[in-house]
């Protein structure tokens, strides 16, 4: 769901202070003058006026796809009704793994000494977004990939990629969703030696990292594609502390540039991943 916000600025003014605030919490990883680049962000792309914010998340439920190999999220009623005092009183109880549905991939996901959801410094949560489509060869063939092509046909059109940014990759497989069989691309999708949905290739995921991007999301199950078995681009993000964003949704309705990124994962103490909540927030100008 889509909402406008009249008093954006104050907004995000008021997320700027507090996500400046909570650099401190990881100043042996932060990145230099965090604070002034958060307030360079607020200032210069989410300007006074309106703005659209595009939530890219599914909610979880426990018929929310997962990955085939894992087990699927549950939620438990432990109190849900009217009080003996009289009062409407609700309370649950979840389990889930790490992956599954709209969640972050931490860099220890495919590398033994990469950051855990806990390390990774708050402020490359929150940063300019890009959107790179391929939708067209996603339509072509299942097994389509993100090539270093693609990325720079981009530029062309763009500019050089902003060191700092989330890379989304668009292929149009967000239209499949919850279908197991469509979104899995196999009849048989408990087995992953059968799956087929696109990816990002080797080639272009060292291409990503050597332009400095701090994350990389895109609309299906995997960061690799469903072919893949060595599952490189996760091993290559992951050797640069490059985290992934797995699962979007609505991303056809973002712009190739000129927004930001907000993805805030549940913080995990050596968790290698989790549920995480990403918000687009489109400028209107």
């Amino acid at each position: 769901m889509n909402y406008s916000l009249p008093n954006l600025h104050t907004l995000l003014m008021a997320l700027t202070i507090f996500l400046a605030s909570s650099v401190g919490a990881c100043a042996p990883t932060a990145e230099p003058s965090a604070s002034l680049k958060l307030e360079k962000i607020a200032n210069e792309l989410l300007v006074p006026g309106e703005a659209e914010l595009i939530d890219l998340t599914y909610p979880l439920s426990p018929d929310s796809l997962y990955w085939p190999t894992g087990s699927r999220f549950e939620h438990q009623q432990l109190d849900w009704g009217m009080s003996e005092g009289g009062y409407w009183y609700a309370s649950a109880a979840f389990s889930s793994p790490e992956h599954l549905g709209t969640h972050l991939d931490a860099p220890i996901h495919f590398s033994e000494n990469g950051w855990t959801n806990a390390d990774i410094p708050v402020e490359r949560l929150f940063a300019h977004g890009v959107v790179i489509d391929i939708t067209s060869k996603s339509n072509a063939s299942a097994d389509a990939t993100l090539s270093v092509d693609d990325i720079e046909a981009w530029e062309q059109r763009n500019n050089t990629l902003q060191e700092g940014s989330i890379v989304i990759i668009r292929t149009g497989w967000a239209s499949r969703w919850p279908d197991w069989e469509t979104y899995y691309g196999s009849s048989t999708p408990t087995d992953v030696a059968t799956l087929h949905f696109p990816g990002i290739s080797p080639e272009a995921a060292q291409a990503l990292v050597n332009r400095g991007i701090f994350g990389v999301g895109i609309d299906t199950a995997s960061i690799d594609p469903g072919n893949s078995s060595r599952f490189e681009a996760h091993q290559i993000l992951a050797a640069a502390n490059v985290f992934n964003l797995e699962n979007l949704t609505n991303v056809d309705g973002l712009p190739e540039a000129g927004f930001d990124i907000i993805a805030l994962p549940i913080k995990i103490k050596d968790g290698t991943g989790g549920p995480v909540r990403v918000v687009a927030i489109v400028a209107q100008r």
